[in-house]
């Protein structure tokens, strides 16, 4: 992230200019039409010199990064959806949105179902500031407090102190996830902090839950609906999560994987595959935000392949957005017991949902037999979804160029237009971490 961008250097003056040819400065005209030679002012060239640095530096500053393409010049007043009253709650939205962005005061909180067009308007707000010449710093939740926990290392481009001072007194604010961060204690404490402080300063701040505010902490709640500070605007009533969206009991391990707690600094990693491991993580996170197309990850067993396609499914039932994982050895099995006259569930209705599921994990693929049966099953799962490009997780231990998986499948798994392919290249971490207790036995024992 840029630093605040006040201080500007002296602009250069274009040696090209007609004007002042290259002097960077000419003497004012009279009323007469002729030169004042007792007086120098900015020659043009020099003023916009200055106007395109600040606004570069504005733009840096922003950290709006690829949404500064998200303005409201792109986007329908009424959104996206087809529901007249949905149509009515984004209408006020926007208009809430572009008030706003005219003049910035107190708090604006655009809640609702994840793609609703909610981060859209937030950002539109921050390009609509930038555009005027005024200042907007657009971060996710996750983002900051990773941030922080960054900036506490030596080598950190800013101290930790500058770091959160310039975003709790940034001129604008706008907050996109919040809810979406850790639930530890320090991490609520740096939420409060910031809020609290933007709060009781009363400076102007966007931000978009990305969970029902009656969901966030009661402390955190109450700021965000205070009348005479806050203008809360729904985009869209809240959908209740279908039952078929939810973790079953055989699932308790899966549904503890999370983002937050999934260790990518693992300190006993060589440098390369730390690196590795860390770019695959926010990869994975960036799909979780906005799902789109394939997801492939391959690596031995244990390297957190299924905690990262974990964590995506709690991400998005967080969102109260729709997402499956299955074990493909064990959804064979399901499907072969649905074949039985004493099954509660038809094997059709069994397959379907998987086959369509909005979002699909295939954890473990390529573990399963490989009878014919099997191989067409999933070669029906897998084609439909390619097809319809739905997006889809996949997590094997197995390589797609050493014929380990079925041809017709590893060329869909491959197609670049649909599928992003992410090798982890560290070991198994639960081998890795017995083998470090071993040593500190041997070590406590001989030491």
């Amino acid at each position: 992230m840029d630093t605040w961008f006040g201080a500007e250097e002296e602009p250069s003056p274009s040696a090209n200019c007609p004007i002042c040819k290259g002097a960077g400065v000419v003497h004012p005209r009279l009323s007469s039409g002729k030169p004042d030679f007792s007086q120098v002012v900015a020659c043009r060239c020099v003023k916009k010199e200055l106007a395109n640095e600040r606004q570069g530096r504005l733009q840096r500053y922003s950290n709006l990064g690829a949404l500064t393409q998200f303005t409201f010049d792109n986007l329908e007043p009424q959104g996206r959806r087809g529901n007249p009253k949905s149509q009515e709650q984004f209408q006020r939205a926007y208009e809430a949105a572009k008030a706003f962005a005219t003049e910035p005061k107190g708090w604006l909180i655009l809640s609702g179902p994840s793609g609703g067009g909610k981060t859209h308007l937030a950002a539109a707000i921050a390009n609509e500031r930038i555009g005027h010449g005024y200042p907007a710093l657009y971060i996710t939740a996750s983002d900051l407090l990773d941030h922080l926990r960054s900036a506490f290392s030596l080598d950190s481009e800013m101290p930790y102190d500058e770091f959160f001072d310039q975003v709790r007194n940034a001129p604008l604010l706008i907050l996109d996830d919040l809810g979406a961060q850790t639930s530890t204690s320090w991490a609520k404490e740096k939420l409060d902090q910031l809020l609290t402080h933007r709060f009781n300063s009363k400076l102007p701040t966007v931000i978009v839950p990305i969970i029902p505010l009656e969901q966030l902490e009661e402390r955190i709640q109450t700021r965000l609906t205070d009348p005479e500070l806050s203008q809360v605007c729904v985009i869209e009533e809240k959908q209740p999560l279908s039952l078929d969206y939810t973790w079953g009991s055989e699932f308790e391990l899966q549904k503890s994987m999370t983002f937050d707690n999934f260790d990518w600094r693992r300190v006993n990693l060589p440098s390369d595959q730390r690196e590795n491991l860390e770019m695959v993580y926010r990869a994975v996170f960036n799909f979780a935000q906005s799902p789109d197309g394939w997801l492939v990850l391959q690596g031995e067993n244990g390297c957190g392949k299924t905690h990262l396609a974990a964590a995506i499914v709690n991400y998005r039932y967080q969102a109260n957005q729709p997402a499956r994982f299955i074990v493909v050895p064990e959804f064979l099995d399901h499907l072969r017991s649905a074949f039985s006259p004493e099954s509660k569930v038809s094997y059709d209705q069994s397959f379907e949902r998987v086959k369509t599921a909005p979002l699909l994990v295939l954890d473990d693929f390529g573990e399963q037999s490989t009878t014919p049966w099997a191989r067409e099953k999933l070669y029906q799962v897998i084609n439909y979804r390619y097809n319809a490009k739905l997006p889809t997780v996949i997590t094997t231990v197995f390589t797609l160029d050493e014929d380990e998986i079925e041809s017709r499948i590893a060329s869909r798994l491959v197609d670049h237009k649909l599928s992003t392919f992410l090798y982890i290249k560290a070991p198994d971490y639960r081998s890795d971490a017995l083998s470090q207790r071993k040593a500190t036995r041997r070590k406590g024992r001989w030491g």
